[in-house]
Parts: structure tokens; sequence; C-alpha cells
């Protein structure tokens, strides 16, 4: 089977990565392509005036961030056994996620879950949008639960 991990560089992206690792058959896994989708609008970094040419332009690029990203969930899964490709798209994160999981004939996309319920009802998300049009098993994988403060009571 092929996987397509999505990644946006977040550590919920590392997360879901590592939580595919730990339960899934390395023997029953071929083939893994970590994906990273930019915005075409965004693919050009832009130039301002504060710069002054201090920074360097692959610091400021989207791709090279995107390849970072790639890099580093492929990283995480180097030793696992399956063949792992790095690739990057740019388009509609979603469409392109799913695109990507179709051309490879993909038995599983898995993507992190970064949104909260009210701005995935207000502007959907991306993980919301593959699973709802993904031809192929989805697994999103939510944030851990945040720690609680323990209230300490005076006595």
């Amino acid at each position: 089977m092929h996987v397509v991990i999505a990644t946006d560089g977040s550590k919920q992206s590392l997360d879901a990565a590592r939580y595919l690792r730990s339960f899934s058959d390395p023997e029953s896994v071929v083939s893994v392509s970590v994906l990273a989708v930019i915005s075409p609008l965004a693919a050009v970094p832009f130039a301002t005036e504060s710069d002054s040419g201090q920074k360097d332009i692959e610091e400021l690029s989207f791709r090279t961030a995107a390849q970072a990203a790639t890099a580093q969930v492929a990283e995480l899964l180097a030793d696992w056994g399956p063949r792992i490709t790095q690739q990057i798209r740019s388009g509609s994160p979603a469409a392109e996620i799913v695109k990507a999981a179709k051309a490879k004939d993909a038995g599983l996309i898995v993507v992190a879950s970064q949104s909260s319920r009210a701005s995935a009802v207000l502007m959907g998300s991306v993980a919301h949008r593959v699973l709802n049009t993904a031809t192929c098993p989805v697994l999103v994988v939510r944030p851990g639960a945040k720690p609680t403060k323990k209230n300490s009571r005076k006595k």
C-alpha cells in the first residue's frame, strides 16, 4: 500500500507521521509520499524595503520551508522500512493532497487536524475537505489534549 502524508511543517503534522508509524506495519506499507502544498499566490516571498538585502532570499522562500517540512517528516520515517519520497505541489492544499493520492493510487492519506471547531465551521479545514473528497481512506490525527492547570487550594 502507498501512503500519502501531508505536512505543513507543524508539530501536529510530525505527530501525525509518528502516529502512523506507531501502529502501521511497515511491511504492509510499501511506500510513503511526504507532501507539502504551497499556495501559488504565496510561492514567491515579498521583499520589503526593511530587508535591504540582508536576508538570503532562500530563507524567505515558502518553497524552501516546504522542502524543510517534507525533509523533517521523511527523516522521522527514514529507518522505518517503506520507501520514502518527498513532493511539493502548488495549489489548493486539499485538492492537491487528493490529486497526489489518486496519482499514486494511495491506500491511505494521513493529515493532521489543527483547526478549532469554530474555524472549521467558518472556513472549512484542509483535513475536512480531504476527508470529504478523497477516494481512499483518510486518517485524521487530532492534536493531543491540552494540559490543564490544576487549581491549588489554599488551606
